[in-house]
Parts: C-alpha cells; structure tokens; sequence
C-alpha cells in the first residue's frame, strides 16, 4: 500500500471520526453542553489543521533534518549499552548510538543482540524521535566489515513527517548508495537523471529521504 493511500486512508478515518463524535448524543444528561462542544469543536479543529498540513506537503522528498532538531539533548550510548526505561517518556527523544563492535569472535553481536529491545522500547510513546547510529558488522576484529554505515532517523508524528539517512554505507568494503548512482550516470553522461537523483544522496555510500506519515491523532492532540 502506498504513503499516499495510507496517508488518504487516515485521514478519512480521521474525518469520520469528528464527524461521529460531533453527531452522537451525551451519554450523561447532566453534563455541561458547553463544555462538551468545546470539546467537539478542538478535536475537528485539530483533525482539520492535520489533513491540511498533510496534503500540503510532497508524500517524498529529499532528506532534511526535523524542524525539532535544535531543541535535542542528546543522550550518548557506547557498545552494547542499555538505555534507562524513563528516556521513554521524553519527548523529543534524541539519542545516538554506536554498534561498531557487532564482531562474532568477542562476544560483541551478543551484546548488540541483548541491548536492541529496551533501545526498541524507549521510542514506543514519544511522538518526535531522533537516532544517530554507527554501525559495523564483522566476523572478527580489524577484518573488513561485511556492512557499515552511519545512520540518521527520525521522525515527527505531529507534524507527520519521518526520514532517513545512511552515510558512508558499504558492503564488504565498497560504497553503495544513490550517490555511488550518481557518480556512474554523471560519467555515462545522463546528467538529466543524475540531477534528479543527486537530491537523494550525493556522496559516495549516501542515501537519504523524507516521507509523509499518516495521521496520528494523540500526537496531534498534544502538539
């Protein structure tokens, strides 16, 4: 299914949403009017502004760093470290790690395996997300990674907006990426494409996006 769909889907069903709760009847006869179609009035005004925003924004484009970026405080974490469970309540959650050493002689893709679930479970509820990561997958120390690459994700359910970058992305000690793309079109002279392209990765190893999400309607709520 596409971002598009998707994003078209969730947004009807936004839509019907305020409309039910905007047409069904109080369960409580003695409940203020006001109060419930102040209620009914912020979550149409909000389900709106979010269609709106959505439909104003390209479903894909080049990668670009979210507009909460400057506000993070990064919280750093070495090989195999576990991140503490209340970073999940942070909001936004920015953090970085580095998973260079998932080696098979040292014990190091064991400890990768072990830290992976709480690193997982600390981005459940927050709805603006940001990690840096750096990784390298090897057989044994000083061999030549079977993959590597630095990484960027984040994303931003408020404003429904994610990307994603890697950098300097290799296998087996070559680079792969839609710069590495670029850099044989522009030599084949198919430089129309290569420019097309060129907003996605222009670096040896380098591939970056920015897509649209579908609607979320609790981040939408808090902002």
């Amino acid at each position: 299914m596409s971002l598009l769909h998707l994003r078209t889907t969730a947004a009807g069903f936004a839509l019907v949403l305020g409309v039910c709760a905007a047409l069904l009847p109080s369960t409580n006869a003695s409940a203020a009017p006001a109060e419930s179609a102040a209620a009914d009035s912020a979550a149409r005004t909000v389900t709106t502004s979010a269609v709106q925003a959505s439909s104003a924004v390209p479903p894909v484009g080049p990668f670009a760093e979210p507009d909460f970026a400057a506000t993070c405080t990064w919280h750093n974490f070495g090989e195999g470290e576990q991140p503490p469970f209340w970073l999940m309540f942070v909001n936004p959650l920015c953090v970085e790690y580095s998973k260079r050493d998932i080696t098979f002689d040292d014990g190091g893709a064991l400890r990768f395996l072990v830290a992976e679930p709480s690193r997982f479970a600390i981005t459940m509820l927050t709805c603006r997300y940001y990690q840096k990561d750096h990784w390298s997958v090897q057989a044994t120390n000083g061999a030549v990674p079977y993959v590597a690459w630095d990484g960027q994700y984040w994303w931003d359910k408020t404003d429904q907006r994610a990307g994603a970058r890697l950098s300097h992305f290799s296998v087996n000690g070559r680079t792969v990426g839609i710069g590495d793309a670029v850099a044989v079109l522009r030599s084949a002279n198919f430089n129309d494409l290569a420019d097309a392209l060129s907003d996605y990765g222009q670096e040896a190893g380098e591939t970056g996006l920015t897509v649209t999400l579908p609607i979320d309607l609790g981040c939408a709520l808090i902002g």
